[in-house]
């Protein structure tokens, strides 16, 4: 997941191309992106009268935008000082929340979890080694790594109440320390963060490519570590796949515990799905829970979302929680709703199939020009074909989100001058149809 500073930053490339610079730089420069979740955009802005013109004149460019990037619709809220006041005083509630519901009793073990379950637990229960320090937990999204983050959080705070704990995302680091910068309180932000017992951070991938916040951040590592103060991170890959990562932080985190999580096996998400719906108050029939299970097998965060879904429907429809019940409630968050779809790999090898090249021509670095046209016209084809953002395109070619824009805007534009063009395109969607088929 990108953070959301780097999400607005994208927003304002794509908005270059719509709007004039004076425009961006008058209205929306000064924007401060708050929070990206659950399809609700947050966006503040010091001034009030700033709010009303860009609610009114430019939310529905930041829409277009969010949604070429994610190919998904987003609420954009604009925020004045009092509403941002009253979202964190709201988000500090939910933190309180998340304390409690995200313990080690509420994480449910299974093959794929057991390695870093055990070492969170250690640490948590304050007997881990130096070998320990740091603990850096890595996997996909929505597999559990953050509610290892909190259990350590809550264990730690039972067990030593005078202990200084921080906990913070990746991202709002990373805004602290730009604020901080900004307005001379670099004392106290150093205060908050050196001085800590225990120090917690989520999604540390996105300080790569932050070469003032890297500096900032090896020497807070280095405070903490020479204190012996205990410190647990999260990413979605291991230090050595990070990119633009410097090498003296990647030492630093494999020079401790590095633990990774993986997708739940069979067992562990009905086992997932059992206890979710027991904390809902449900049992859940057998015949559903095996489909659920089978059905929806990314990760746990899912597996959760369609208990809670299923509990709603039957609580406010009064819906018996049947197999074909599921089926009809849960359809769009089934896999198979989307088999029909080519794969990535199907749309290049038809594309370097039809121009005689290899398909890793394609995702490579030559720049002839026929592997250059290839290349752009696989990633137009992903973009009509499939559900992939532009974000997710990048990464299959290993290449940012603006040059996947670019080539589907040029091979538009090559489609409406040439017919010939025309044609060959047409040709190569139908022999990905023929063998998606």
């Amino acid at each position: 997941m990108n953070s959301t500073n780097e999400v607005w930053n994208m927003v304002l490339d794509i908005l270059r191309n719509d709007l004039t610079e004076t425009a961006i730089s008058a209205w929306l420069f000064e924007c401060r992106a708050v929070e990206l979740n659950n399809n609700r955009f947050f966006l503040h802005t010091p001034s009030d009268w700033k709010k009303a013109t860009i609610e009114s004149r430019y939310v529905g460019n930041i829409k277009s935008a969010l949604n070429e990037l994610f190919s998904s619709e987003f609420e954009v809220v604009i925020l004045d000082d009092d509403d941002l006041k009253n979202m964190t005083e709201a988000a500090d509630s939910q933190e309180y929340s998340q304390l409690e519901e995200f313990t080690f009793k509420n994480f449910i073990v299974g093959n794929s979890n057991k390695f870093p379950h055990a070492a969170a637990l250690a640490v948590g229960e304050g007997r881990q080694k130096q070998g320990y320090n740091p603990l850096l937990i890595y996997g996909e999204s929505g597999l559990g790594k953050t509610h290892l983050l909190h259990a350590i959080r809550h264990s730690i705070t039972k067990k030593f109440p005078h202990y200084k704990i921080v906990y913070v995302k990746c991202e709002e680091f990373l805004n602290e320390f730009i604020i901080a910068v900004k307005k001379g309180g670099m004392v106290e932000f150093r205060d908050k963060y050196r001085d800590a017992n225990l120090f917690l951070m989520d999604d540390i991938q996105f300080i790569a490519g932050k070469i003032e916040t890297q500096l900032e951040f090896f020497n807070t590592f280095n405070s903490l570590y020479e204190h012996g103060n205990q410190m647990v991170f999260t990413s979605d890959r291991p230090p050595s796949e990070i990119r633009q990562l410097e090498d003296r932080l990647k030492t630093r985190f494999e020079s401790g515990l590095l633990a990774d999580i993986q997708p739940p096996d069979d067992a562990l998400r009905v086992a997932i799905i059992k206890n979710k719906a027991e904390q809902l108050g449900v049992i859940m029939p057998d015949d559903v829970t095996n489909y659920i299970a089978k059905t929806l097998n990314s990760n746990v965060r899912q597996l959760e979302g369609a208990v809670k879904m299923i509990v709603a429907y039957r609580d406010i429809m009064d819906e018996n929680i049947t197999v074909a019940s599921v089926t009809q409630r849960l359809k769009d968050m089934f896999q198979g709703s989307r088999d029909s779809l080519p794969t990535t790999e199907t749309i290049i090898g038809e594309t370097a199939r039809y121009y005689t090249l290899d398909p890793d021509e394609i995702k490579g670095i030559s720049r002839q020009r026929d592997t250059t046209l290839a290349r752009q016209i696989s990633m137009y084809l992903i973009r009509r074909l499939t559900n992939l953002s532009l974000i997710d395109i990048g990464k299959v070619f290993d290449r940012d989100h603006t040059t996947v824009l670019h080539s589907e805007r040029k091979v538009d534009s090559l489609m409406k001058e040439d017919t010939d063009f025309n044609d060959t395109i047409k040709d190569i969607i139908s022999n990905i149809n023929s063998k998606s088929s």
